[in-house]
């Protein structure tokens, strides 16, 4: 091997294949953009490259993949206004539930066509909470942000997923 080649390790490679796919769909519902997805699932792969045997528990390479991503996608969208965090209040005893069962029904591309209409305060914790399956602990691990925010992000994020899936999918007719 000359100096210019690389030896694709193995192990890596799994990773890639076990993840990329997961990691380009957040990166999709985050920027709505394919092009951009790519680029952070990308450089998410390419951090792990360097960094990623500091990771201890080789059990929590999913969060840390899912974190990376989102911190990367945080990097872009420094100029943007920040997110404001409102506590939750009595408000969300009258929130509509959106059960996962609703949620089963759709496609994939009906789900990330309506989560595209939602803000990405709230679009990030409902995808890694119906499309990754991760728990509410996870997604503020993953986020970086508190429990209690994960909840309120959720609970609101789910007032508006339901007005965009009311709009957007049609209710089963008759067969």
């Amino acid at each position: 091997m000359g100096d210019g080649d690389m030896a694709v390790d193995p192990e890596f490679e799994r990773l890639v294949k076990m993840y990329y796919r997961d990691l380009y769909r957040f990166g999709f519902s985050l920027t709505r953009s394919e092009a951009d997805a790519c680029d952070l699932a990308q450089q998410t792969f390419y951090i792990w490259a360097s960094k990623g045997h500091q990771l201890r528990d080789l059990a929590n390479v999913k969060s840390w993949l899912f974190t990376t991503l989102h911190r990367e996608f945080l990097q872009t969208c420094r100029r943007r206004e920040r997110f404001s965090d409102e506590p939750i209040d009595q408000v969300t005893q009258n929130l509509p539930d959106v059960s996962a069962d609703v949620v089963n029904r759709m496609d994939a591309q009906t789900m990330l066509e309506a989560l595209g209409q939602i803000d990405e305060g709230y679009r990030a914790p409902l995808v890694l909470y119906y499309m990754e399956d991760l728990s509410y602990k996870e997604i503020a691990d993953v986020l970086e942000i508190p429990l209690g925010t994960v909840q309120s992000r959720i609970a609101r994020g789910k007032t508006h997923l339901f007005q965009q899936l009311t709009e957007t999918i049609p209710s089963p007719g008759p067969n």
